[in-house]
C-alpha cells in the first residue's frame, strides 16, 4: 500500500506531497494542473522508462519518493534486503518501505530502494509486487492476444498455475532434447573428425608419458651437461681453492690455522675469543663447501654425452607436445579428460537412438501437459466471462455479453492457446474480438470488470487508474465509481479521474490546483472534506464550483457512496 508520494521537479509540479493511504482515493483538478503527473512519478518510481522531457522547466532534476506500507517477511522484504536496503518495522507484521528515483535534466537517472542505491531493474522487479497501473495505454494493452490470456491465468489461479508450471517443464524438456539431437545430427562429420583428432592426440601423448613438470627439469638437466666442461673447471678450481691434495695452502688450511692462533691467545681476551668462534664456523662452512663440490664433480664425471643425447631427444618430444597444445599441462590436462569426450564421441549413434526414443516419450508428455493447461483454461474462461458480463450490466451496458474464446495457435512457452475476449455490445451482435469491437469507453468498463473479478482470486495490493472514465458519462459514470469502491474493499486504489460520479465514491479525495504563476506546490495539493469537496464536486459537474444547482447534484452523488469502511 502506498502511503505518501513525494513529487518534485516533476512537469507542472515544483514540489508535492500526496498523502493517500489504504482504500479509494480520487485525485482530481483542472485540466494541465498535473493530475496525470502523478502517475507519471509512480510510474518512475517503480521503475519505468525515464524520460528527461518530464523534468519541469527551468529545474536541474526531478525527483519522486514513495513511502510503501508492506508485509515484513515475504518476496518484497526478501528483494529489498538483496538489494542492501532496509525496512523499518512497524511492530505489527507490517513495515515501512522507502522508494526512490531522481532523473537529471540531462536523462541521468538513480534509483533507492530502502534508503540505498540500487539498480533501476530492482524497481521493476517490486513494481510486479506492489502495484497494477491502468492508463490509457495499459486499455490499450488488452487488445493484445498476450494480455488476455494473461487476464485469464490470473483469474484461474492456482489451478492454471500449476497446470502452466507443468507445461513449461515439459516444453522445456522437449527443447533441451531437441538442441542435443540438432547437435548430435547436424555436426554429425565435425564430430567425427574431433574423434579422430583427439584419438591421434591421446596417442601421441600417451606414447610420450609426460611427467608434471618435467619440461622445465629436461631443459636445466641439458643446459647443464651441454656446459659440463666450462662447469668442471670452475668447480675443480673452487674445490682446490678450498681444500687440495698436494701442500699448497687452501682456504680450510689457512683458516686452522688462524683459529688455533687465535685460541691461543683467547684467555687473555675475551673478544678476541670471540672472534676464534667465527672463524671455526668459517672453517665448517669450508669444509661442507668443499664437500659439496666433490660430490657436484663426481656426479657431473658420471653424466656424459650419451645422457645428454637422450634428455635432448626427450626434450624433443616434450617440446613437440608444448607446441600442439600450448603447454605441458594443457596436454596433461586432455589426457586426463580426453578419454571420456573420446567415449562420448564414439557413442554418437547409440545416444542418438535412445534422445530420439526419450523425445518421442517427452512430446507425449507436452501433449499431455498442453491438453490440461487448454482445459484449465477453458474452465476458467466459463466463469470469468460469466462473471464479466455481470459485472458489465451492472457498468451501464445491460445487454452486452462476453465471452472468452481459445483457440489453437502456435506452441510457445505459455502454452498453446490464443485467447481472446470477445463483446457482443447487444443482443443479437456478432461477438467480436474486444480489440476490434470495444470503443474507448466500452473497452475502459471491460478492463474494470475484468480486474473487479480477478481481484476475487487473484488480490493486488494497489491498482492505479488514470482516467479509466475516459468516454463514460451519467449512469456508467457512478456504476464506475461503486465498482472501484467495491475493488477498494480487498485493495488500495488510487483513481485519476475528471467525473465527479467516480469521485464520489473515494473514501479520500485530493485536488491538485495550479498556483497562479503555473506551478504546482506543497499548498496546491490537499485533501477535501466537506464544503470543500463539495465545491470541487460541483466544478467537475458544471465548471463552476459555487454554482447551486450544482452542488446539490454533488451532495446528491455523495449521498450514494456506501460509509468508508
Amino acid at each position: 500500500m502506498i502511503e505518501q508520494l513525494h513529487l518534485q521537479g516533476l512537469g507542472v509540479i515544483d514540489d508535492a506531497v500526496l498523502p493517500i493511504g489504504p482504500g479509494f482515493t480520487a485525485i482530481t483538478g483542472e485540466t494541465g494542473a498535473g493530475k496525470t503527473m502523478v502517475v507519471t512519478g509512480l510510474g518512475l518510481v517503480l521503475g519505468a522508462r525515464a524520460d528527461s522531457g518530464a523534468v519541469r522547466a527551468g529545474a536541474s532534476a526531478a525527483s519522486v519518493d514513495g513511502v510503501w506500507i508492506v508485509p515484513m517477511t515475504g518476496a518484497v522484504a526478501e528483494r529489498v534486503a538483496d538489494a542492501g536496503g532496509d525496512l523499518d518495522d512497524l511492530g505489527d507484521g507490517r513495515a515501512e518501505l522507502l522508494l526512490g528515483r531522481s532523473l537529471s535534466a540531462e536523462g541521468r537517472s538513480r534509483a533507492y530502494v530502502g534508503g540505498r542505491s540500487a539498480p533501476v531493474g530492482v524497481l521493476s522487479e517490486l513494481a510486479e509486487h506492489l502495484v497494477v497501473v491502468h492508463g490509457q495505454s495499459d486499455q490499450l494493452r488488452l487488445r493484445s492476444a498476450a494480455a488476455q490470456r494473461d487476464a485469464l491465468d490470473r483469474f484461474g489461479g492456482a489451478t492454471i498455475s500449476a497446470a502452466l508450471e507443468g507445461y513449461r517443464a515439459a516444453y522445456a524438456r522437449v527443447r533441451e532434447l531437441d538442441r542435443v539431437l540438432a547437435e548430435l545430427e547436424g555436426d554429425g562429420e565435425a564430430r567425427s573428425r574431433e574423434a579422430a583428432t583427439l584419438r591421434a592426440d591421446l596417442a601421441a601423448i600417451e606414447a610420450v608419458d609426460p611427467q608434471p613438470g618435467e619440461d622445465v627439469d629436461v631443459a636445466a638437466r641439458a643446459e647443464r651437461l651441454a656446459h659440463a666442461e666450462d662447469l668442471r673447471a670452475a668447480a675443480t678450481q673452487a674445490h682446490d681453492a678450498l681444500s687440495r691434495d698436494d701442500d699448497l695452502p687452501d682456504v680450510i688450511g689457512l683458516l686452522g690455522e688462524a683459529r688455533h692462533a687465535l685460541e691461543r691467545a683467547a684467555d687473555n681476551d675475551a673478544a678476541l675469543a670471540e672472534i676464534a668462534g667465527q672463524v671455526t664456523e668459517l672453517g665448517y662452512r669450508a669444509t661442507d663447501a668443499a664437500a659439496a663440490l666433490a660430490a657436484y664433480l663426481a656426479d657431473l664425471d658420471e653424466s656424459g654425452p650419451q645422457e645428454l643425447a637422450a634428455l635432448e631427444e626427450r626434450r624433443a618430444a616434450l617440446g613437440a607436445l608444448v607446441r600442439a597444445h600450448g603447454s605441458l599441462d594443457a596436454a596433461l590436462e586432455l589426457a586426463r579428460t580426453g578419454a571420456l569426450r573420446l567415449l562420448d564421441l564414439d557413442d554418437d549413434p547409440d545416444r542418438v537412438d535412445a534422445l530420439r526414443a526419450e523425445r518421442v516419450a517427452a512430446a507425449e508428455d507436452l501433449d499431455a501437459a498442453a491438453a490440461a493447461l487448454t482445459q484449465a483454461r477453458e474452465h476458467a474462461a466459463s466463469a470469468l466471462a460469466s462473471a464479466v458480463t455481470d459485472e458489465l450490466h451492472a457498468l451501464a451496458l445491460p445487454d452486452a455479453t462476453v465471452t472468452i474464446a481459445i483457440t489453437e495457435t502456435a506452441e510457445s512457452s505459455s502454452g498453446r492457446d490464443e485467447v481472446a475476449i470477445l463483446l457482443a455490445p447487444h443482443p443479437g451482435a456478432q461477438p467480436r474480438p474486444v480489440a476490434r469491437s470495444a470503443s474507448g469507453g466500452e473497452l475502459s468498463r471491460v478492463m474494470l470488470a475484468i480486474e473487479v473479478v480477478i481481484a476475487s482470486t487473484d488480490p493486488v495490493p494497489t491498482f492505479v487508474f488514470d482516467e479509466i472514465d475516459a468516454g463514460i458519462g451519467g449512469a456508467a459514470a457512478i456504476e464506475v465509481g461503486r465498482r472501484l469502491h467495491r475493488l477498494a474493499e480487498t485493495s488500495q486504489v488510487i483513481v485519476v479521474t475528471h467525473l465527479a460520479q467516480v469521485a464520489a465514491f473515494a473514501g479520500n479525495h485530493l485536488t491538485v490546483v495550479k498556483a497562479s504563476d503555473g506551478s504546482v506546490t506543497s499548498s496546491s495539493v490537499r485533501r477535501l472534506d466537506g464544503a470543500e469537496r463539495e465545491a470541487e464536486m460541483a466544478r467537475l459537474l458544471s465548471g463552476l464550483s459555487d454554482s447551486a444547482s450544482a452542488l446539490s447534484h454533488a451532495r446528491e452523488l455523495l449521498d450514494l457512496a456506501p460509509p468508508t469502511r
